[in-house]
């Protein structure tokens, strides 16, 4: 029986068996190198059914002349060999499931390390301090996956030694409890993956990180994920350090950025849905590591099945994207809109999986086993979450880490459990015997909300609201129209309309004020429009701050007194601090190039050219006006996406988002009073608000952005 394939080669098999036979990391890498032509390390692959043979009854005889015909195949091509102390060719051993699993099995990264190959890399590199951080990166991976008290000199030996125990990893504890949560077949085994090592930590030019094709939490377009410099793979995955957005990697090395991102348009295209990428950078040189289809949230699931169905040149039919998130819409996931208390946040992280989740802190995976078992809600709190920790996620309300970025672990993990997420929350602090946020300390057992959806933590149990997923209500009509049969009870709620208001309390003073600081004036009704709020909660409301002297009325509408517009400067202060002025001024600089062609769509929409001539457009030309809205379809698709990052984390820019969409539906339905009429909520009214809220949120003034030209 052959067990080792080469992965440059293509195998004259079905795609099913191809991942059965190598598991899913070799089979796309395969794919990646032999069939899209993308840069990829020379790899090979050995098969599930050894995994199965060597669990079963030991290392096959013929496996090691295998490796070693494969092994010489790769140093052939890199032009080093395996444990040369002249100029030593690594390796990385990595396993590979026929069903994604991530992070549930082990890796051993830079193998081949002793001390003479040590000096031989540091010789070749011209830097012994990378050969001292690689051979510290392999000593302590090797022991810890390995289970050995000591590393061996003879590389052989140690690419055997890593190779039994990524296939005993199939049997940890941590990998039996995901494949118990989701369904996975005992019998499947692992493939493993031998590859030759590209070096992120090289140095500045140098760098690892994972990106999703689309935003895994929001279905939002557009790249989205982590980057970390100087660094390897498992720095990124870990969650244990602090990572980059891929915006840095454009502005350090754009030519890299552009070339990642052409990478991930041809993989997406390919596998026809959202793909999860791991990369690394060697001195300004882009290596593809991995991809395979992304875990998302439920959300996300939907929304990106319809941008993706609608797409024109997308390979994905409408049938296909109903068909696979068929399951979903038999009872639609409900999207949170957030607190309905006004509870005051205590620290905002990254949004890492949408929903709102309450309950006691628990700082270990038994802890929060425990609170589970006794019938009560657990937020399991880490620095960062491990493979370790998963037989407690798998019990936990919500997940909330100090640490990691959006490709961490618990992000991951959380997006494909459903489980709410946030991460990256750099004020939390995991003690012993509990945590503490900034100033505050919290002991296990008291309660805590998250909100993966904004990335917002809450002290105690806060109320919350749920709108139905927008993109259910579409999918669902066209489950119909194409005859597939859903839950019909699901159709009810999704399919009469925009969602329902949000109840009264889901509103507070702060909004109304931060409101008439963006506005000027406005009238109850104008405010209860905008803010998707019943009228009588908005005129108590307005009454109470009346009442209080923040807000009087003028000109047949109300405004901020003095102290109403203190008040309101305070909360878009606070604002600025969470979000971050440098964040804010780069949302407003990213809006100049949106908010001309908004102008240009308006004009083009009021004044059309005739003879050469610009004239009043009477709108009897069906045609043209059909264009002018096509170009604002793609001003608005352009648009969200741009306001994906703030709208997740700062509530009021959800509700731009929310009356954004409103009105662009209303005009491509045919009122064309909502491009820009001031008698309602029109795109262009709810642009300016939106212009003038980023203004504040940076710091800056309208006038200083007229000045610049930029208003």
């Amino acid at each position: 029986m052959t067990f080792v394939f080469d992965l440059d080669a293509r195998l004259d098999l079905p795609t099913d068996e191809v991942m059965a036979l190598l598991g899913g990391k070799a089979a796309n890498l395969a794919v990646m190198a032999a069939d899209l032509g993308l840069p990829v390390p020379p790899a090979f692959a050995i098969s599930t059914a050894a995994c199965n043979a060597i669990l079963a009854g030991g290392w096959p005889a013929t496996l090691d002349a295998e490796i070693r015909e494969h092994l010489a195949i790769i140093e052939e091509r890199v032009g080093r060999r395996f444990g040369d102390a002249a100029d030593p060719l690594l390796v990385s051993v990595r396993s590979g499931a026929p069903v994604s699993m991530p992070g549930m099995m082990d890796t051993i990264l830079d193998l081949g390390l002793n001390d003479a190959t040590q000096a031989g890399l540091a010789r070749a590199s011209g830097s012994a301090a990378f050969a001292a951080d690689c051979r510290r990166r392999f000593d302590a991976m090797f022991r810890d996956v390995v289970g050995a008290a000591t590393v061996p000199d003879d590389p052989w030996a140690q690419l055997r030694a890593a190779i039994e125990a990524v296939f005993r990893s199939w049997n940890s504890d941590r990998a039996k409890a995901y494949r118990q949560r989701e369904g996975i077949a005992e019998t499947l085994g692992t493939g493993v993956v031998i590859q030759a090592m590209v070096f992120g930590n090289r140095g500045a030019d140098s760098g690892s990180g994972v990106l999703f094709t689309r935003n895994p939490v929001t279905g939002e377009p557009g790249v989205y994920g982590d980057v970390m410099f100087d660094a390897q793979g498992e720095d990124v995955v870990a969650g244990t350090h602090r990572t980059h957005s891929l915006d840095e990697l454009a502005k350090r090395l754009p030519s890299v950025g552009a070339e990642l991102g052409r990478h991930a348009m041809v993989l997406e295209r390919h596998h026809a849905d959202l793909c999860d990428i791991e990369f690394t950078i060697e001195e300004g040189r882009l290596w593809m590591l991995q991809c395979r289809v992304g875990k998302r949230s439920p959300q996300a699931a939907l929304r990106m099945a319809v941008d993706m169905a609608n797409e024109p040149e997308f390979p994905l039919s409408r049938e296909a994207a109903v068909r696979r998130v068929a399951g979903l819409l038999a009872d639609p996931p409900l999207a949170s809109v957030g607190p309905v208390d006004g509870a005051p946040v205590l620290t905002i992280g990254l949004p890492a999986s949408p929903g709102l989740a309450s309950g006691e802190i628990a700082t270990t995976a038994e802890a929060c086993i425990a609170i589970a078992e006794a019938g009560r809600a657990a937020i399991l709190v880490r620095a960062e979450t491990s493979p370790d920790d998963v037989h407690g996620m798998a019990r936990a309300a919500g997940i909330l880490t100090s640490i990691g970025g959006v490709a961490s672990h618990a992000a991951v993990v959380a997006r494909g459990w459903g489980i709410p997420a946030v991460v990256g929350a750099s004020a939390v602090s995991v003690g012993d015997s509990g945590i503490t946020i900034g100033d505050r300390s919290f002991p296990t057992g008291a309660e805590i909300s998250i909100d993966g959806g904004t990335g917002r933590v809450y002290e105690g149990r806060v109320g919350g609201a749920t709108s139905p997923t927008p993109e259910a209500a579409i999918l669902l009509a066209w489950a119909r129209g194409l005859g597939i049969e859903v839950d019909a009870s699901a159709e009810s709620d999704l399919t009469d309309g925009p969602a329902a208001p949000p109840e009264d309390a889901q509103i507070d003073a702060t909004d109304i004020l931060t409101a008439l600081a963006i506005r000027g004036y406005a009238t109850p009704a104008a405010l209860a429009d905008a803010l998707f709020a019943p009228p009588e909660t908005v005129a108590r409301l307005v009454e109470a701050l009346v009442a209080g002297g923040l807000v009087e009325p003028g000109a047949g509408a109300f405004r901020l007194t003095a102290a109403g517009k203190a008040a309101a400067a305070d909360h878009l202060a606070a604002d600025r601090d969470a979000w971050g002025v440098e964040r804010a001024t780069g949302m407003l600089d990213g809006f100049a190039a949106l908010d001309r062609r908004m102008k240009e769509t308006v004009t083009a929409w009021q004044l059309r050219d005739v003879a050469g001539e610009s004239v009043p457009n009477d709108h009897q030309d069906a045609a043209y006006d059909a264009e002018v809205l096509d170009r604002l379809a793609a001003l608005h698709a352009d648009a969200r996406a741009w306001l994906g990052p703030v709208a997740d984390a700062l509530d009021r820019y959800r509700t731009y988002r929310r009356r954004l969409d409103r009105a662009a539906e209303r005009a491509a339905s045919g009122d064309g009073r909502y491009l820009a009429s001031p008698r309602v909520d029109s795109y262009h009214g709810v642009w300016f608000e939106l212009h003038e809220d980023l203004i504040q949120l940076s710091g800056r003034t309208r006038a200083e952005e007229v000045a610049a030209g930029r208003a």
